[in-house]
């Protein structure tokens, strides 16, 4: 494999913020702050200056690769990701379609196309009466909290609300950097919005709602309390939608679409 350098100073993460330029991903402000994530580039991809000619940010499951993909150091890159990954389930963006091409031949048979939806990022667009009233439109029965010690316990015992919280080291490091709601009823976890990942200025929110409890207005209460506990803060809570229906639920809360934006599900059998 191509030795992977992986990037922790603030000069070398200033050096390669370049390549990164006008791409408004959450995921990849965190990295390059240093905050979550990693930054990292194939150790002899360097020019002389010391800037890599390609790299990439890698938060959670999603991977940003960036630079001139017409280097043959794009596609060294590409397999040392694929090498790193070693069968795991990824999302990775491409720049463009040169990019495009070089996962598609690089993972063949494992990578997917697919899509996601950028919602805008438009500051303080927020009607907080609107928010309010969709934070308090609960069920019988379901009550909302925030996720603190005992609920992060909670929350990392759930398979499907683990991302509510597992991006953070741990419960302290939640605690001190992350925010979250959860819906309860009798006790139980069956709705959530959090912090997938935090950055400098805000969040990225992730949520979820037990499968059989859908469809009764607990991820729209959830969120809306979430927005409305970031305002409070000075924190953005930024949304990237997977699916149109994450972009109706981001609409109902005040976000505007921007549009479609192609990703590639690397190992997507792997999470079946």
């Amino acid at each position: 494999m191509e030795q992977i350098k992986i990037l922790t100073e603030e000069a070398a993460l200033s050096a390669v913020a370049p390549l990164f330029e006008c791409w408004e991903e959450t995921l990849i402000w965190t990295a390059l702050q240093g905050m979550m994530g990693q930054v990292w580039c194939c150790a002899d991809s360097a020019s002389a200056w010391g800037t890599p000619v390609v790299a990439c940010c890698e938060t959670g499951d999603f991977v940003f690769p960036a630079g001139d993909a017409t280097s043959p150091y794009a596609k060294k890159l590409l397999e040392a990701l694929k090498e790193k990954q070693n069968g795991r389930f990824a999302i990775l963006t491409p720049r463009d379609e040169q990019w495009s091409r070089l996962i598609q031949d690089v993972f063949g048979e494992n990578a997917k196309a697919g899509e996601r939806y950028a919602i805008c990022k438009d500051g303080d667009c927020f009607d907080r009466r609107h928010l309010e009233t969709l934070a308090q439109a609960l069920p019988a029965g379901v009550t909302l909290a925030p996720i603190d010690g005992e609920r992060y316990e909670m929350v990392m015992n759930t398979d499907w609300a683990r991302d509510f919280c597992s991006q953070f080291a741990d419960k302290e490091d939640f605690a001190r950097q992350g925010l979250g709601v959860v819906a309860l009823r009798d006790g139980q976890l069956i709705g959530g919005a959090s912090s997938y990942i935090r950055y400098r200025d805000g969040i990225e929110i992730e949520v979820d709602t037990r499968s059989d409890c859908r469809r009764m207005g607990i991820a729209s209460a959830c969120c809306a309390r979430l927005i409305l506990d970031c305002l409070e803060r000075g924190l953005y809570p930024s949304w990237d939608a997977a699916n149109r229906m994450s972009v109706s639920l981001a609409e109902k809360l005040g976000y505007r679409e921007r549009g479609s934006y192609p990703v590639w599900y690397i190992n997507l059998r792997q999470t079946t």
